[in-house]
């Protein structure tokens, strides 16, 4: 196996050298590219003599015979950039080639890997994260930095990745990375719009990112992906394929029409659990003083589906306020769950339309494990992670699904 390692400029260059030299333990042939940045804080020449092979510093540096980028994209099996920094990953997640490094990138058709490297304040900074949920939509995998002093004498995120969870996460896409391959999953997200009038409707703050999280790791470890979606802003991820729906009764409609073919259910959506009983035809003018409305329970889909299940894994969200794990492991036993995901409303840190999460995990076989504050991309993975446990035995692979939006 092949791995491109680009290193970029930022004072955590010299740990690619290490980088290097683990992947190179576990059999891995490793071609070095840095950047021009990268050179001022890492000799070339040292990659040059680790890896044995010769370091690609600029795009004009070309060979006679190939479009050097394009032919390096083609002979490796993975992109590594470690460390990253925040100017790289803006070019990467804008499509912007104007080095060799961002031009292989845009070449790459393998999986790709970043390990993030930069100030706590640059690491916090909207576009970075902005950047990051891009790429992340792209299917790169982003080893999130450690915490800890950084060289401009401050505290907090921002550091490289300690390099053998750098390498950890490179091996896991390597060699066991697509897990899931043969596994039918669907994923609900998101909210759900319970109409009053025309221009009125029952909601909650449920921004689908983390059922879209949830999505994109089941189809980055290869399962085939249906994902039945309320109103979001969020794009489809990609080798997904999408169901849009607007009201719980539409979301029942889609997910049991899917529900017997798959192998997997993860109920993510935040459907209403009351909607109006009666749609008025026309906007209600204002007025009155006072408006009285008769609200009626919407399907609860979840029990439906633990009522016609056979053989399917069956994952439920919790969104608590109050005895979080009380109420998690009463929801797995009164639905015949296999798995809760409960996370705390109140945390301010976390939830509704946020980027981060922490969240309880309790499982069917009585597994109760408490998560600290990480990105939803994070938690997504340990649910796939607790599911895979779960799972009896792998179905015969099935074709994959390309990416398609349909209407409901």
């Amino acid at each position: 196996m092949t791995v491109i390692l680009g290193v970029t400029g930022c004072i955590a260059a010299y740990k690619a050298a290490l980088v290097l030299r683990l992947l190179q333990r576990e059999g891995i042939s490793v071609l070095p590219v840095m950047t021009r940045s990268a050179t001022h804080f890492l000799g070339p020449l040292t990659l040059e003599k680790l890896s044995g092979s010769r370091v690609v510093c600029d795009q004009w540096e070309t060979r006679p015979d190939e479009i050097e980028h394009i032919g390096l994209a083609r002979r490796s099996d993975l992109l590594l950039v470690a460390p990253a920094t925040a100017s790289t990953l803006a070019k990467f997640a804008a499509g912007i080639g104007d080095d060799f490094l961002s031009t292989l990138y845009l070449s790459t058709t393998t999986p790709v890997v970043v390990a993030p490297a930069m100030n706590v304040e640059m690491w916090r900074h909207p576009a970075t994260r902005r950047n990051l949920e891009t790429l992340r939509r792209d299917g790169v995998v982003v080893v999130e930095p450690d915490s800890g002093y950084q060289a401009c004498g401050e505290y907090g995120e921002g550091r490289l990745a300690d390099p053998a969870r750098v390498v950890a996460d490179v091996l896991r896409l390597l060699r066991g990375g697509r897990t899931l391959v043969g596994v039918k999953v669907l994923v609900t997200a998101g909210p759900t719009f319970e109409d009053i009038d025309p221009v009125r409707f029952l909601s909650n703050r449920s921004s689908g990112k983390m059922g879209y999280a949830v999505a994109r790791e089941a189809a980055r470890r290869g399962a085939t992906v249906y994902l039945v979606t309320g109103p979001t802003s969020l794009p489809i991820p990609r080798e997904v394929e999408a169901v849009r729906v607007r009201s719980a009764a539409e979301m029942a409609a889609a997910v049991f029409s899917l529900f017997p073919d798959m192998h997997v259910v993860v109920k993510a959506a935040a459907v209403a659990d009351y909607r109006p009983v009666e749609r008025l035809p026309g906007k209600l003018k204002k007025g009155r003083e006072s408006w009285a409305l008769g609200l009626e329970a919407t399907p609860d889909i979840l029990a439906e589906l633990a009522a016609r299940r056979k053989d399917q894994i069956l994952v439920g969200f919790a969104a608590e306020s109050e005895d979080l794990e009380k109420n998690a492991a009463e929801k797995l036993r009164r639905k015949s769950l296999d798995l809760v995901v409960a996370n705390d409303i109140t945390d301010a840190e976390g939830g509704f339309d946020s980027d981060d999460n922490r969240v309880l995990l309790v499982d069917r076989r009585g597994e109760i494990a408490r998560h600290p504050l990480m990105p939803k991309t994070a938690v997504a993975r340990l649910v796939w992670d607790r599911i895979e446990a779960l799972l009896p035995t792998r179905p015969e692979p099935a074709p994959g699904v390309a990416s398609r939006a349909v209407e409901s």
